[in-house]
């Protein structure tokens, strides 16, 4: 009776470190369950416990990189359990939790409150219970519209039972940008589609740019009138989305390992596709081992950006790496505050932003290090694994299938740290420390 009379005694996790053991323990489930015989076609057993778990990972990360193929490695039951992961990933296990509670008519108390706003990323308490049944209406309504054009889109060359479960899969998986596809090539045998590559893009686009954005448009109707978030989010959006279309296009213009031999509608398709694609999704219309080195470096920068917050995408997020051109932009024109759309930046957001990006290197660049003991690969495409683990994208030249079992679990540390946030990683590991009450004496350092 003593020891819970006594406070000292009970212990107190940041949201951080709640976040994580979330994650976490959702990841274990999955883990448990693709372990399971009829999770795989192959009698009497299901995956192994690295592949498992690098599997789970994935799907709960929403990244899509995959060691299985898995249209042929998983049975109906297999399937199902990765796109519970993949939907409950996308939302995260707060957002699913509320969602539970809602249901259950259960009282959500200040501390779910707080759990959620960090997990939302959300400036205020205000309206979050409220936030997460818009989210999951918003959810359940694209992903419909997704079903519908993709199901009857496929009906036309696959009966109709199977073109309504590919349409749900596939619809779910863009939607939540996880890229997992039922072909062993993806979605390369469409990759002139209009209808095919309209609807997953629009999905993965939609999913990317974030509910609190998505929200804003619903409500606001007007550019101006949104909020400074928003409108740096779909700025940012259209202009990267340009830049990696235009870009693919020219890079592999003459490629015949990629688009080369394609006409010319396939050529922009496919590099539409491609050039969007890589921010957050792991979708894949041409082989992404053949693109050229130049395709690949871009993407890598595209992937480390990723989506916007608040989205299932994954990244140092569109908005930071507007912040961190903005400071830039500031310093350079000798300017105090950092400004846009006659609004001023917080010092705050800068440094936070920085530490975002920073952290985020550190992690790429451990990890990469690592890498190269444990796997007889071209650093390039080391280097690439490791990026698209960390922007949940799930693009990958090849190297996945052939990663050694150190390997895996790198990569599964990466897609983790990528879902969840290099901050909210180094929170959890790091005890937080309040400020000092004592200032010391300023000196100058040289710089630069």
């Amino acid at each position: 009776m003593e020891f819970f009379k006594r406070k000292e005694n009970v212990i107190k996790l940041h949201p951080a470190q709640i976040l994580v053991i979330g994650f976490a323990s959702l990841i274990l489930i999955g883990t448990l369950l693709l372990m399971l015989p009829i999770a795989t076609y192959e009698e009497g057993r299901g995956l192994s416990l690295i592949d498992a778990l690098f599997e789970a990972t994935s799907a709960v990360c929403v990244t899509g990189l995959a060691v299985v193929d898995t249209g042929s490695t998983f049975t109906m039951f297999g399937e199902i359990v990765m796109l519970c992961l993949i939907q409950i990933g996308g939302w995260g296990f707060m957002t699913t939790g509320i969602f539970m509670f809602i249901i259950l008519g259960k009282k959500i108390g200040l501390k779910e409150r707080l759990l959620l706003q960090d997990s939302l990323n959300v400036f205020s308490l205000a309206g979050v219970v409220q936030l997460v049944k818009k989210i999951i209406i918003i959810t359940l309504l694209i992903e419909t519209l997704g079903i519908i054009t993709l199901s009857i889109r496929w009906s036309f060359e696959m009966p109709i039972g199977k073109a309504i479960y590919y349409g749900v899969f596939h619809s779910i998986s863009a939607f939540n940008n996880a890229g997992f596809g039922l072909e062993p090539d993806n979605l390369s045998k469409w990759v002139s589609d209009p209808t095919v590559n309209l609807a997953i893009t629009l999905l993965f686009i939609t999913g990317g740019i974030g509910f609190t954005v998505i929200l804003d448009l619903w409500e606001k109707k007007s550019f101006k009138k949104l909020s400074l978030h928003s409108k740096i989010a779909l700025i940012m959006t259209v202009i990267l989305n340009i830049l990696g279309t235009s870009i693919i296009l020219g890079a592999e213009f003459n490629n015949p390992a990629t688009i080369g031999n394609l006409g010319w509608d396939g050529k922009l398709w496919a590099s539409y596709f491609q050039g969007v694609v890589t921010r957050t999704a792991g979708f894949n219309t041409i082989d992404i081992g053949g693109l050229t080195l130049s395709s690949q470096v871009f993407m890598m920068a595209l992937m480390f950006i990723g989506a916007s917050s608040g989205s299932t995408g994954g990244g140092i997020k569109v908005t930071t790496f507007a912040i961190i051109l903005l400071a830039f932009w500031s310093v350079v024109t000798n300017r105090d505050d950092v400004n846009i759309f006659k609004r001023r930046i917080s010092q705050d957001l800068v440094n936070k932003s920085l530490s975002i990006v920073v952290t985020a290197t550190a992690f790429i660049f451990l990890v990469f290090f690592l890498l190269t003991f444990t796997e007889k690969a071209p650093m390039n495409e080391i280097l690439f694994e490791t990026i698209s683990a960390f922007g949940t994208v799930g693009l990958s030249t090849g190297l996945t299938y052939e990663l050694s079992p150190i390997g895996k679990l790198l990569i599964t540390l990466m897609m983790f740290i990528g879902r969840l946030g290099p901050l909210t990683m180094a929170f959890a590991l790091l005890k937080t420390r309040k400020d000092a009450k004592v200032r010391f004496a300023e000196e100058k350092i040289l710089i630069g």
